[in-house]
């Protein structure tokens, strides 16, 4: 007789189902009593492995204080109980015990900030813009560099330069020498006088084109005496030339 399931082939693999399920279970899961697995949680830790394992973190704030080391190049902590080494106002640009050195350490005084090695650095800035700003005919450029009388001298020698028809033109090549050779303060006002030598090439033309001062194949040496002034109860922070001189005798 033939019928489409035998009852003992359906129970064994029924029987072979269950099996099958029961060893993929087993095989499937882990042994003992361990959790999931996750990326991002720290493994636990027993006592033993806690008491031997300090946060690294709390060993560098509690060793902070003696386990200092200075890296190569750097510069080690400061010591509060040690006031720095901080050289005079005037060393490098004035003798010891000068007027200049003096009248520059009344200047610290009133202004803690103040450097005058800072202030030779702005000085030969400013005079290398005013030298090439008067010979561009840059107004604009001078206005803010130069006291009003200054100015007002600036100004003038440009437009009379154009009315003449002439066209300057100057090479700046750098400054040599740049010394203080003055310092006076008055109440809140300070004049430092400046000795600028500097090499320049500067030649004048006229409307055809000809030389009339100057030559443009010759290098010049020139020295300059300039004074600037500063109100230091001003907010103000700039310095303004004042006063000018041309080559000293």
């Amino acid at each position: 007789m033939n019928e489409t399931f035998d009852p003992v082939t359906l129970i064994l693999i029924v029987a072979a189902v269950i099996v099958f399920f029961k060893l993929r279970g087993v095989l499937g899961q882990k042994t003992g009593h361990q959790d999931p697995f996750d990326p991002f949680e720290k493994p636990p830790q027993n006592s033993e492995q806690q008491s031997s394992r300090k946060d690294p973190g709390k060993d560098r704030a509690e060793d902070d204080d003696s386990n200092v080391i200075a890296m190569p190049g750097s510069k080690a902590p400061a010591d509060p109980g040690k006031d720095t080494d901080i050289p005079p106002v005037w060393e490098g640009v004035a003798d010891k015990g000068s007027k200049i050195a003096a009248t520059l350490e009344q200047i610290q005084q009133q202004e803690h900030g103040f450097s005058a090695a800072q202030f030779l650095d702005g000085a030969k800035a400013a005079y290398e813009m005013i030298v090439v700003g008067f010979a561009n005919a840059d107004k604009k450029s001078l206005k803010d560099l130069l006291s009003k009388e200054v100015y007002g001298g600036f100004s003038s020698a440009i437009d009379d330069r154009k009315k003449q028809g002439l066209t300057m033109t100057t090479q700046f090549i750098g400054i040599d020498h740049a010394d203080i050779v003055n310092a006076i303060m008055e109440n809140k006002k300070v004049f430092l006088t400046v000795r600028f030598v500097s090499e320049l090439v500067s030649v004048v033309n006229d409307k055809g084109g000809k030389e009339v001062e100057g030559n443009a194949s010759e290098v010049q040496v020139v020295t300059d005496i300039w004074t600037f002034e500063r109100n230091l109860s001003s907010r103000d922070p700039n310095w303004r030339l004042v006063a000018t001189d041309g080559d000293e005798a």
